[in-house]
């Protein structure tokens, strides 16, 4: 018997995941399915327009506060308006940034309180609650970042999937 050795296992022959043949040749079918729904034209390489576009789509997702999660090619639905966007995932690194923010809203609220731009408050009012609710997104983001997470060292039988009830065999030996 010719033995092949894999790191510290020697197995009898190479091994190997054995699928049934007909989900090979399924899945096979699949593909060549959907490439042949697709044009011809996706498949070639993209001309230096095209992909200074791409590259172009992820600089313009960039804010003074974090980054916009919305989808490639699509418009702003909330008109720039990034602190009442869920969208929006802040970056702990511009917290003092975003406090400026904040800081500057309130004094815009009372100022517009002072001259009765009622309207104007009212606006301002829902982009401060906006920017208390990122200050705490970013809070959030900073303590799972800080927290360590136990894996655990597994047992043998956790990791084989697999537990033996029978008692291991006695060791009889003659004196």
């Amino acid at each position: 018997m010719i033995r092949r050795a894999f790191g510290q296992f020697q197995y009898p022959t190479v091994p190997l995941a054995v699928y049934p043949e007909e989900v090979i040749n399924g899945h096979r079918a699949f593909i060549a399915r959907r490439r042949a729904l697709r044009p011809s034209e996706e498949y070639r390489t993209p001309t230096d327009e095209e992909w200074n576009q791409f590259i172009g789509h992820f600089e313009h997702r960039k804010v003074s506060v974090g980054d916009c999660g919305r989808s490639y090619d699509t418009p702003c639905i909330h008109e720039h308006s990034c602190l009442r966007c869920p969208l929006l995932r802040p970056d702990p690194a511009a917290r003092d940034r975003l406090t400026q923010i904040r800081d500057n809203l309130v004094a815009r609220i009372a100022e517009a309180e002072t001259h009765h731009w009622l309207g104007e408050a009212e606006g301002l009012k829902v982009s401060l609650a906006g920017a208390h609710a990122k200050l705490a997104q970013m809070d959030q983001i900073i303590n799972q970042r800080r927290q360590a997470v136990q894996l655990g060292i597994p047992a043998f039988a956790e990791a084989a999937g697999r537990a033996s009830t029978n008692p291991p065999p006695t060791n009889h030996r003659n004196p």
